[in-house]
Formats: structure tokens, C-alpha cells, sequence
């Protein structure tokens, strides 16, 4: 008698998402002295992705788009103002995991609204009102909400370890989001949020970690009287800065000093410390080579390029770019190194397609499966331009009118500033980013580039379209 076949078993799913991460914080992304063994693994024993992006570079606006594989000017959260109720219709792609027979979680920050409890989609559910705490946080653990004593990493890496320990009967899909390296916002009783009162917290076995480390920064990192002479759009925006009301939100939280990004750095250290359990538990269960494992950040931060800082909002490269590190051996044999464009966008499609989606289950996603990169493909067909997009928020008074539509080729980059024109100048921005990597000559007044502008303002005309649905 034949042997009974064995079904092919659906893969398990990790996501990692880290608040404000750059491209760069970390080792195997070339950061001159932080230090990141278990991060780096993902993409020694994997892929690493060097043109990956965010298309809303802020907290909820991309998050949404991370669950929904949709623009934000598809599916609403425009920002970060309380939107409870919305975040619980949105289309989350665990909802359809669920419906393919996986059991979910979350572990760690929302954020879509300041309510710290269960969304629609998740079996497991561990998470927090609005930005959390650093040190003894408020956890919502399955609805019941109460206060924990400890640091807020090692707190979600326990719930993440505990989670993959348990026996599992059908495929699971964690999705980790980790308060790091976000500093701590206070927020009062009316829901608003007063970052001054913040501030970023590491761990005592931590506090000394890379004293004295210097992170170099690059040309691009101007004062703002400089900026404007390339970028006219920020000249408004940078007067607003000094005004009373915008230092009220930005005293105690600095631009990027070496310090702050030192305690960023420092905070990393615990993240790894959990990933390397992580990988531990993962082993011992025999489920690591099943398991797709993803590391990203929710949006980029600037240390002062293009006299920015604290920030992370706009479509210059450090505001949009993300690590995205993959471990799935099926598809990425180890030490790939891939150049493609890929958008947060991409990890919903990809993620059902593995699971065995159906078309009907794709419908709304606008992202891509990254399942034609597999193996080291060059498909033809991917992706050669993206959208960025931002909302300007009432919340950061010096950032009014600061509404924006970015496309970003393989080599330019063109900012439209939807709402800004001075006295007839173009505010709007022009970049080659290969003779230009900084953003540093904008070249949208040189009339050798015309034809460039016109092309690139047609093609940010369709991507535009289609990200409302028209």
C-alpha cells in the first residue's frame, strides 16, 4: 500500500516593525557602531532589500498601509489623530489569514486611533493606548488593560517568545510592533500629545552602551538658511519652527544630537536581544526554515539633513527609505542583496499569496507579491516608480500648508507641494538622485530638465489616480 502523502505544510509569518527606524540604524546597514547580530542574521541567512520604501512616511498614515497593501489616500488614516473607529474597518489582511486557517497575533503598538484595544483580526492580542511607555507601560492583553512593571521591549519580546512557544495546530502569523526606538510622549487626559514631556529611556544593563560613539553626518545636513535656497517650499515652515506654540512640542526632544542618536542605538540593543530569542524558540521548535521572517521600520527620521529634525514626515530619502531585511529560504538563498524598488505596500500580497489567497482576496491591495523577486529573478513588469504622499496635520502648528505628492524613479525624485506657491516661485522640488544622492540641487528651474519635469508630473498624474481608484 502507498504511503500516505503528506500535506505541504503553509508557511509561518513573523513581521517586525520598529517605530522610526532609519535605513540606516542598523549593523548590517552600515551604521558605524551599532551593533545588531540577530537583526543582521534575517538578511545573512536571507535577503537584504537596498530600495525599500515607505509611500506615507508617518506612524498610523503607513502602518494602515502596511495591513491594508493600500495608499492612505485609499484607506483614510491620513494621520495620526485618534481614528479608533476607522481602524477597526479597515481591510487588515489578518482577517484574511484568519480566513486561510492561521492563528494571528499582534504583540506591541497600534497607534491607528489611542485605544489600546483588540482589533478585528488577531486570535492574540497584545498592545497599548495611543504611544505607550517606555519603563512600566499600560499592556491591553486580550482586552484586559492594566499596568506592568518592566521595560516595554523586553515586555513585547516575552509576549512574542511565549506566543511562538505555544503549540500551534495551524500556521501562524505574529505581527511584532515595537515601541523602539520611539522616545516616550506624554499625552494628557484629552488625548493630546505634548512631546516635551518625553524623551528616549534604555534599560540600566544599556545606559552606557556607545558612549562617547559619534554618528557622521552627511553633507546634506544644512542649516536652515541653506535649505531654502534649494527647497523654497520649507521657508514658511522653518519661521514657524521658532514661534512659541512649535517649541512647546519640540523642546526636550531635539534635532538628532550625537547623544540622542546614541540612547536611538542603545535602545536597539534590547530589539536584538529578543530577535536572538526569538530565533532560539524558533529553532528549538523546529520551525525557522517554515517561517518568513520580515524586519522593517514604520518610516524614516532625519538627524538633520535638510535641517530636519526630530522628523520623519517628508519624501527625502531618509524620511521614506525603511530597511527591509526577509529569512525564507524557499525563496532567498543567503546573502541576496536585491535592488528593486519594493514598498511597504508589499508585505500584505506577498503574505496572502503565500498562504494560498484566492484572487477575490487580492481586490483591494495596491502593493505587489514580492514572490517574483524569489530566487533571484529580475522580473520583467516590476515596479520602476512609486508614489509618496503626505496630509499636513493641525498638530505640528509649524508644518501647516506642508501637503505633498512625490514620485520616486530608479534616478529622480519630484516633489509636488500641493498647497505651496511664493510669489510665482516653483516650490515644487527636482532631484537626479545619481549625481545628486544627498537631494542637495533641486533642478526644477534648469531648462535642460523640462522634459523631465513634464514626464515625471504625467506619470505622478496616473499614480495619483490609481491610488484613489480611478
Amino acid at each position: 500500500m502507498a504511503a500516505k502523502r503528506t500535506a505541504k505544510r503553509k508557511p509561518n509569518f513573523l513581521i517586525v516593525l520598529i517605530d522610526d527606524l532609519r535605513f540606516d540604524e542598523l549593523g548590517i546597514c552600515g551604521h558605524p557602531y551599532m551593533k545588531t547580530p540577530h537583526i543582521d542574521r534575517i538578511g545573512h541567512e536571507g535577503a537584504m532589500f537596498t530600495s525599500a520604501f515607505h509611500t506615507t512616511p508617518l506612524c498610523s498614515p503607513n502602518r494602515a498601509s502596511i495591513l491594508t497593501s493600500q495608499y492612505a489616500s485609499r484607506h483614510g488614516i491620513i494621520d495620526n489623530v485618534a481614528r479608533d473607529a476607522h481602524s477597526h474597518r479597515l481591510p487588515n489582511y489578518h482577517v484574511i489569514l484568519q480566513r486561510l486557517g492561521y492563528e494571528t497575533a499582534h504583540v506591541g503598538k497600534w497607534h491607528m486611533g489611542n485605544s489600546g484595544g483588540p482589533r478585528p483580526g488577531y486570535d492574540r492580542w497584545v498592545s497599548f493606548p495611543g504611544h505607550g511607555s517606555i519603563f512600566n507601560p499600560v499592556l491591553n492583553i486580550d482586552g484586559d488593560e492594566r499596568q506592568h512593571q518592566g521595560y516595554i521591549t523586553d515586555l513585547l519580546n516575552q509576549h512574542a517568545v511565549d506566543f511562538l512557544k505555544k503549540k500551534h495546530d495551524k500556521p501562524f502569523a505574529l505581527f511584532l510592533a515595537h515601541k523602539a526606538v520611539h522616545p516616550d510622549a506624554f499625552q494628557a487626559p484629552d488625548g493630546t500629545i505634548d512631546l516635551s514631556k518625553g524623551g528616549y529611556g534604555v534599560p540600566e544593563r544599556h545606559k552606557d552602551l556607545y558612549k562617547g560613539e559619534h554618528f557622521p553626518l552627511p553633507p546634506s545636513a544644512l542649516p536652515y538658511d541653506e535649505v531654502v535656497k534649494q527647497k523654497p517650499a520649507w521657508k514658511e515652515a522653518f519661521e514657524l519652527k521658532v514661534n512659541e506654540a512649535s517649541r512647546a512640542v519640540l523642546d526636550g526632544i531635539g534635532a538628532g544630537t550625537q547623544e540622542e542618536i546614541r540612547l536611538r542605538a542603545a535602545m536597539m540593543a534590547s530589539v536584538d536581544e529578543g530577535m536572538g530569542d526569538i530565533f532560539k524558540v524558533l529553532e528549538e521548535t523546529g520551525e525557522l526554515d517554515n517561517t518568513f521572517i520580515l524586519f522593517l521600520g514604520d518610516n524614516g527620521y532625519f538627524f538633520g539633513e535638510h535641517g530636519l529634525g526630530p522628523e520623519r514626515r517628508f519624501a527625502y530619502e531618509e524620511g521614506i527609505k525603511s530597511p527591509f531585511l526577509i529569512r525564507y529560504p524557499t525563496w532567498f538563498k543567503a546573502g541576496t542583496v536585491n535592488d528593486e524598488l519594493v514598498l511597504a505596500l508589499d508585505i500584505a500580497p506577498t503574505l496572502v499569496d503565500l498562504a494560498g489567497g484566492k484572487e477575490a482576496d487580492f481586490k483591494t491591495m495596491q502593493g505587489l507579491s514580492l514572490k517574483p523577486l524569489a530566487r533571484g529573478a529580475k522580473p520583467k513588469g516590476w515596479r520602476t516608480s512609486f508614489m509618496c504622499e503626505y496630509f499636513s496635520e493641525n498638530a505640528m502648528p509649524w508644518l501647516v500648508g506642508m501637503s505633498y505628492k512625490a514620485i520616486r524613479t530608479r534616478r529622480h525624485k519630484y516633489i509636488h507641494w500641493t498647497q505651496k506657491s511664493l510669489d510665482g516661485v516653483d516650490c515644487d522640488e527636482l532631484y537626479d538622485l545619481k549625481s545628486d544622492p544627498y537631494e542637495m540641487h533641486n533642478l526644477i528651474g534648469k531648462r535642460s530638465e523640462r522634459p523631465t519635469v513634464a514626464r515625471l508630473r504625467k506619470q505622478l498624474a496616473a499614480l495619483v489616480a490609481q491610488s484613489v481608484g480611478l
